[in-house]
C-alpha cells in the first residue's frame, strides 16, 4: 500500500486518537523538538486539514502544559518522570536546588544525594515520584560539567596534612591537601587549590595548591584573590607577552596609502584622568555645503592582532578588560593596549572610523566606514573637557562646543524615541600607597561624558544598521537587550508607591517615559540610589548575540559594540565582520560567532562581579576603623535572615541579623519587601530610613555587620 493511501486512511481519525499519536511520537524522542510538519511526516499524514489539526492540537497541549513550546512552533514533551538536567544552586547547609528548563519548580536534592555536585555544576538528576503538593525531589546521577575546579581560601596546616578553607560561601566543604601538595603555601596564607580527586564516600575533596596569593589583608593578596575567585587571569604568560613584542608598531607607507588621512583634521580624545588605553577619538570639520563632518575614530586593533596568534587567542579567552578599584587587568598586553593601539596625543595612529555628515539639527546626511590614520591634537580628561563646555573657553573650544551642541540634540532625540535614562552612580576610592582606602567619592557624569557617549552610540547604531538593514541576513554580532519581565515591573511599581511615587499614569504613557520621569524626580533625594538600583534590577541584562532582537533600553532596532576594541573582544569581531562585508568576503558561519557571543557575555558578567567584589572589599576595609560610629542609612534589602542597610553618605552596605532585632519575633513578608514584628506589629521595609551603628567589619567574608540605633 502506498504511503499516500495510508495517509488518507487516517482522514477520519478523531481528535483524541490523534492527540495520543502526537504524544507518543513526541515521547519517542523526549530531548528533541518537532514542528507540526515533522510530526505529520512521522505519522504519515499528508492531507492539509489533518496537518492543520496537528498544529492546533500542539497549541492546546502546550496551553495545558503537557508539551512545551521550546521556540516558536517547535514542541517537545514535558518531562514529568525520569531525568532532567539543570544547574545546582547550593545552600550553606549543604543541600541544593536544581534549576532546570524542563520543569517550572526547582528540584530539591538533599546533601547526601548531591553526590559531590557543587554550586553552579551542570548535572543530570533522577526525579523521584512526585508526592501531591510537595516540591519535586531527586538525586544527582551524573555531573555533566563542573562549574569550577579551583577554589580560593585560607591554608590551615595540621601535623600530617592540611586543609584549604574556601572563601566562597557556596562551597560547604573544606579541601583536603596532602602535605606534599602544599607547593610552598604557609599556615594562614591565602592560596588557590585545584580539586584533583573526590571519592563520593569521603566528605572532603582532595586538592593541590596551584597558586600562593600571600597573607590575607594585604592589598595585593586580596585583589589577586578576587580575580582567582572568579577564575579570571591577573597576568599574561611569557609566551603571550613575547608574541605581543613581535608585533611591529611602525606605520609603513603602504598602511598610509590604503587609508583615508585625517591627520590634518582637528581631532581630540576625552577619557578618565587615569586612563592609558584610549580607544576612541573624535574629529570635526565644516564641509563646503555648511554641514559638519564628524569622525568617530576607533583604535584599529585588528590591524595588529591577527587571527591565529597567541595574543588573539588570549583576547578571545579573556573577552574583556577588568576594572578593579586600583587596576586594570587588560584584555590585550600593555604594549598594545597602552602604547601601539592607544590613540595618544600628537602621534600618528591607525584607526577604524565611522564618519558622518551631520546638518545643524544633528541629522545624518551621509555616512562612511573604513580604515583611516589620525593624529590627535589634544588629550582631554573629562574634567578638562567639562571646563571648556561650562566656561565656553579653552583649547579647541570651537570643536568641543559645537560637538557638545550636536550631542545634546542627539540625546534629546534619543529620549523622545523612548530610550531609558539610567545613570548608575559609580563609587571611586582615594587609595594610599599601600592600597588602603582614605575616602570614598562618586564619579560625576557631566555633559562632557554625554558628548562622548552620544557619538559612540551613533557609531555603534549606524554600523549595526548598515549590516542589519542594508545587507540583510548577514551574520553579525549585535548587542541586544530584551523587554523587562512584566512581573518585575509590577513589583517595582508597587514598591515605589511607598515613597509616594507612581510609575504609570494610565495606559498612555510608555514604560521608558514613565521610568525617566520617575528617575528625574528621585534625582538628588535620599532614596535615589535604592530606587535606581531596583529599577535596574527590574530590567533584563544586555548581552551579545548574532540573533538581533533590538536594544530595548536604548530604543534602537539595531545596535552593536564597535567603539572599544582595546577592552572588548566583541568589538574586535565587529571590526572583522564589517571589513569582510566592505570588501565583499564571507566571514564564516553564524554558529562560530554565536559561541563567541555567549562566551563574551559570560566573561562580561564575571568581570562585573569581580569589579563589584573589589569595591565591596574596599568598602569593608574603609569601614573597618569606624566600629561604634553611627550613620544614617536606607534599608536596601530584606531577607528571612535579616535586613541590609546602605549608608547614605558612602553607599557601604551591611547587614543587621534578624537575631539582633531582639525586641520581637520578626516574620519575613516576601511580597511586600518587609519583615514584621509578630506582637508589636513593627515593620521594616525596603527603602525605610534608619540609623545604624557599625558593629563589625569582616574583611575575610567581605561583609559589614550593623545594628539599629
Amino acid at each position: 500500500m502506498s504511503k499516500k493511501g495510508r495517509g488518507n486512511q487516517n482522514s477520519s481519525i478523531s481528535g483524541e486518537a490523534l492527540t495520543e499519536q502526537i504524544l507518543a511520537a513526541l515521547s519517542k524522542s523526549p530531548e528533541q523538538g518537532f514542528n507540526y510538519k515533522q510530526i505529520a511526516k512521522r505519522l504519515n499524514i499528508t492531507d492539509s486539514p489533518q496537518r492543520q489539526m496537528i498544529a492546533d492540537i500542539l497549541k492546546s497541549l502546550s496551553k495545558q502544559g503537557s508539551v512545551q513550546e521550546i521556540f516558536h512552533g517547535k514542541y517537545r514533551v514535558k518531562q514529568t518522570r525520569g531525568y532532567i538536567t539543570g544547574t545546582v544552586d547550593m545552600t550553606r547547609m549543604g543541600y541544593g536546588f536544581i534549576s532546570t528548563e524542563d520543569l517550572e519548580d526547582d528540584v530539591f536534592v538533599s546533601a547526601r544525594n548531591l553526590k559531590t555536585a557543587l554550586h553552579g555544576d551542570k548535572v543530570k538528576v533522577y526525579l523521584y515520584a512526585k508526592r501531591k503538593g510537595a516540591r519535586p525531589e531527586g538525586e544527582v546521577v551524573e555531573i555533566i560539567e563542573r562549574w569550577r575546579t579551583s577554589f580560593v581560601g585560607t591554608v590551615e596546616i595540621m601535623p600530617n596534612f592540611a586543609f584549604l578553607i574556601p572563601d566562597n560561601k557556596n562551597m560547604p566543604f573544606d579541601l583536603f591537601i596532602p602535605t606534599s601538595k602544599l607547593n610552598g603555601a604557609l599556615q594562614g596564607q591565602k592560596a588557590v587549590a585545584r580539586v584533583v580527586d573526590w571519592d563520593p564516600k569521603s566528605k572532603n575533596p582532595v586538592a593541590e595548591i596551584i597558586n600562593v596569593l600571600g597573607y590575607p589583608g594585604l592589598h595585593e593578596t586580596e585583589m589577586h584573590a578576587i580575580l582567582a575567585e572568579f577564575e579570571l587571569p591577573y597576568h599574561f604568560t611569557e609566551e603571550v607577552e613575547h608574541d605581543a613584542d613581535k608585533i611591529p608598531g611602525e606605520i609603513s607607507e603602504n598602511d598610509i596609502k590604503s587609508r583615508r588621512d585625517f591627520r590634518q583634521v582637528p581631532t581630540f580624545t576625552i577619557d578618565p584622568e587615569d586612563a592609558k588605553d584610549f580607544d576612541d577619538a573624535i574629529s570635526l570639520r565644516q564641509l563646503e555645503n555648511g554641514n559638519w563632518e564628524v569622525g568617530i575614530h576607533i583604535a584599529d586593533v585588528t590591524h595588529y592582532v591577527k587571527i591565529g596568534s597567541l595574543v588573539e587567542d588570549e583576547a578571545k579567552q579573556r573577552a574583556t578588560s577588568i576594572y578593579l578599584v586600583d587596576r586594570v587587568v587588560p584584555m590585550l598586553p600593555e604594549r598594545l593596549s597602552n602604547h601601539i593601539c592607544s590613540l595618544s596625543q600628537a602621534e600618528d595612529k591607525l584607526t577604524y572610523s565611522a564618519v558622518f555628515e551631520l546638518n545643524d539639527k544633528s541629522e545624518v546626511i551621509d555616512e562612511w566606514f573604513g580604515r583611516t590614520i589620525i593624529n590627535s591634537d589634544r588629550r582631554f580628561s573629562y574634567k578638562e573637557a567639562q571646563l571648556v563646555i561650562d566656561s565656553g573657553d579653552g583649547d579647541m573650544k570651537e570643536q568641543v562646543l559645537l560637538l557638545h551642541r550636536l550631542a545634546q540634540q542627539l540625546r534629546t532625540k534619543r529620549f523622545a524615541l523612548g530610550a531609558f535614562a539610567f545613570e548608575k552612580i559609580e563609587v571611586k576610592f582615594d587609595l594610599d600607597e599601600a592600597g588602603k582606602p582614605l575616602g570614598i567619592k562618586f564619579r560625576e557624569m557631566g555633559t562632557a561624558n554625554q558628548l562622548v557617549e552620544e557619538f559612540m552610540l551613533l557609531a555603534n547604531k549606524r554600523v549595526a544598521e548598515y549590516v542589519g538593514k542594508k545587507l540583510r541576513g548577514k551574520t553579525f554580532v549585535y548587542r541586544i537587550h530584551d523587554k523587562p519581565d512584566p512581573e518585575k515591573i509590577s513589583n517595582f511599581s508597587h514598591f515605589i508607591t511607598r515613597f509616594g511615587y507612581k510609575l504609570m499614569d494610565g495606559e498612555k504613557t510608555s514604560l521608558p517615559k514613565a521610568m525617566n520621569t520617575l528617575l528625574n524626580s528621585v534625582a538628588g533625594k535620599k532614596e535615589q540610589n535604592i530606587i535606581e538600583t531596583l529599577a535596574l534590577r527590574s530590567m533584563a541584562k544586555a548581552i551579545y548575540s548574532t540573533d538581533n532582537i533590538g536594544h530595548y533600553g536604548l530604543s534602537f532596532k539595531y545596535y552593536t559594540h564597535f567603539t572599544s576594541p582595546i577592552r572588548r573582544y566583541p568589538d574586535m569581531m565587529v571590526h572583522r565582520l564589517l571589513s569582510a562585508y566592505l570588501s565583499e568576503e564571507n566571514p564564516g558561519t553564524q554558529d562560530k560567532y554565536q559561541k563567541l557571543c555567549d562566551h563574551s557575555s559570560k566573561m562580561e558578567r564575571l568581570a562585573a562581579e569581580a569589579e563589584r567584589a573589589s569595591v565591596k572589599y574596599k568598602q569593608v576595609e574603609f569601614m573597618s576603623d569606624k566600629t561604634g560610629q553611627v550613620f544614617e542609612g536606607v534599608i536596601s534589602g530584606v531577607t528571612e535572615w535579616g535586613i541590609y542597610v546602605e549608608i547614605i553618605e558612602n553607599q557601604c552596605e551591611g547587614m543587621i541579623h534578624i537575631r539582633e532585632l531582639a525586641d520581637d519575633f520578626y516574620e519575613y513578608d516576601e511580597d511586600n519587601y518587609c519583615i514584621k514584628g509578630r506582637s508589636t506589629g513593627k515593620v521594616y521595609t525596603l527603602g525605610d530610613r534608619v540609623n545604624i551603628e557599625v558593629v563589625k567589619a569582616d574583611l575575610q567574608k567581605k561583609q559589614l555587620d550593623y545594628r539599629l540605633v
